[in-house]
């Protein structure tokens, strides 16, 4: 029997550092990739998997999501006032009605691991994916659609992982497969970060995940791991040993919207794909040369 995957957590308490000044007073998630924020690109990715239960873990400061995804009353009247019918469209779209949001406080910054924790009682006995708003991967088809899609045939947990280079692969939770194994691997253990002449394979994970009930217990006994956090890695590697964990090397171009390097080229390619924009934006960019 198929079980379906209707619950993705979100972690969104970070402090998003690395994009100081901009995010002292706005979460990271809030940042806009052309015209939307980046947790608008990972909830639609979700949505699109048919999710129907939103897990947002927050922390201090990250009010402005919660409202994102609530009904804006005051706009919507002010934009059926206007006759402004698109954008009244586009308001009221941001969330299906069929779709619910929960909201869980982690009220210290322990890590990954205990961010998913922390929704475990909203999460409940069944399975879950895990989505970070960081990696905004554009794709045909839905990278967590894709998962999913898997997971139904498989029913095993599993990792997004993409090829990168030996220079960038100590950045990365990297995964170990058999010799010669083709996609989905069945991984054999994965390390969180390691050093580049210790990496198992050049299989990096990326944020994207579909994890089975069964990893709760593995974090709840989980100590601090690297960077002195609770690591989603770690609790992985103990419940790869219980049951089959899969490695899935997803279709489609994932930008590191982490660090500023990664946002811009985000903004870039999907500008040039925008529908109102994108070609005036493709004449723009062949003038200047770039």
């Amino acid at each position: 029997m198929e079980i379906p995957v209707r619950k993705a957590v979100f972690p969104v308490a970070g402090l998003g550092t690395r994009f100081l000044p901009a995010t002292k007073a706005s979460p990271k998630e809030m940042l806009p990739v052309v015209d939307k924020p980046l947790i608008q690109y990972a909830v639609e990715e979700a949505v699109a998997a048919g999710i129907t239960e939103l897990i947002f873990v927050t922390g201090r400061g990250k009010r402005a999501i919660e409202d994102h995804f609530d009904q804006a009353v005051e706009l919507e009247q002010a934009l059926a006032q206007a006759g402004r019918k698109q954008l009244l469209a586009e308001v009221r779209g941001i969330l299906p009605s069929r779709v619910n949001c929960i909201f869980v406080r982690q009220a210290q910054a322990l890590g990954l691991g205990h961010a998913v924790l922390c929704a475990q009682p909203a999460v409940g006995n069944e399975p879950f994916a895990v989505l970070l708003a960081d990696d905004l991967i554009d794709a045909r088809t839905p990278v967590l659609a894709q998962m999913t899609r898997l997971f139904r045939r498989q029913a095993a947990a599993m990792v997004a992982v993409e090829r990168v280079s030996r220079a960038e692969i100590s950045r990365y939770g990297v995964v170990a497969i058999p010799p010669r194994s083709k996609s989905p691997h069945v991984i054999s253990g994965i390390v969180e970060k390691p050093p580049a002449s210790h990496a198992p394979s050049l299989l990096g994970v990326v944020g994207r995940y579909i994890l089975t009930p069964r990893i709760f217990s593995e974090l709840a006994r989980s100590a601090a791991g690297a960077g002195g956090e609770i690591q989603l890695t770690d609790a992985i590697a103990r419940l790869q040993r219980l049951e089959p964990v899969l490695a899935y090397e997803f279709e489609g171009r994932r930008f590191d919207c982490g660090n500023k390097l990664g946002y811009l080229q985000a903004n870039v390619e999907l500008g040039k794909k925008h529908r109102e924009i994108g070609s005036a934006f493709r004449r723009y960019l062949r003038r200047a040369g770039v």
